[in-house]
């Protein structure tokens, strides 16, 4: 690796780390990095994502002031992230990239529009059930399918986890995305696991993005925490569709 790479690698990601802590689709930034270096696709997914963890970690520690009282629902939806995550590296590992290619961008305009229609869909769950403090079994199930696709892929994984948090949990938007870091993280920690255990990785490469990563997602969390619940609503809608529409022409 010469210098120029290490430096485009570092700043690629630092921009993911500040992006996922905000909303969550750095892979984008990173991932077509590696790919301009000439990294095969699974090797620069795979490391791509071993790099990202430390900014997982950082980008959930900079919310810990918006994760206040909310351990009990961490912990209560972990285990879907956990579980889905494991599955879903596997699947990368073991399944060809034109299996899930198709279906990535469909999932990300389908995120989008959830986020767009949010506040509509919280009231008309909230009649139905009553104010969903904790989103019943539904959310567990959104958090495990969202769990999958983070560990086949990961980009955009936190625009799908804040589409359905915002849905079926009644909370603020920064309280749930200091969830969607944390639940993310723990996809990413999985994943990485599964690939250092099973698969290749670029250990250069992925140390250049984990330290930029970890850089960013407090520059991320510092600025984003900040945002209004609209503010926030609005970034999501428009990485997201950015993160489709780029995958859609790749």
């Amino acid at each position: 690796m010469d210098i120029w790479e290490a430096l485009a690698l570092l700043a690629a990601g630092t921009a993911a780390g500040a992006i996922n802590a905000v909303v969550g689709s750095g892979t984008l930034v990173t991932f077509p990095t590696l790919l301009a270096f000439g990294y095969p696709p699974v090797l620069a997914n795979v490391s791509n994502n071993v790099g990202l963890v430390p900014g997982s970690v950082s980008g959930a520690w900079a919310y810990r002031r918006e994760l206040a009282g909310q351990r009990s629902r961490v912990m209560r939806l972990a285990g879907a992230s956990v579980t889905g995550g494991i599955i879903g590296a596997i699947a990368l590992l073991e399944l060809p990239e034109s299996a899930f290619d198709a279906i990535v961008p469909v999932l990300i305009l389908l995120a989008v529009a959830l986020v767009l229609l949010q506040p509509r869909l919280s009231k008309l769950v909230a009649r139905r059930e009553g104010a969903p403090a904790h989103g019943g079994v539904a959310v567990i199930v959104a958090v495990f399918a969202t769990g999958i696709y983070g560990g086949y892929f990961g980009a955009a994984q936190g625009v799908l986890l804040m589409a359905f948090l915002g849905i079926l949990i009644d909370e603020h938007m920064q309280r749930l995305n200091a969830v969607k870091n944390v639940l993310a993280g723990l996809v990413n920690a999985v994943a990485a696991i599964v690939f250092v255990l099973a698969g290749d990785v670029a250990w250069g490469a992925a140390a250049m993005i984990a330290v930029g990563s970890t850089a960013g997602g407090q520059v991320g969390g510092m600025y984003g925490r900040r945002l209004p619940p609209a503010a926030l609503r609005g970034i999501i809608v428009a990485v997201g569709t950015v993160a489709a529409v780029r995958l859609l022409v790749t």
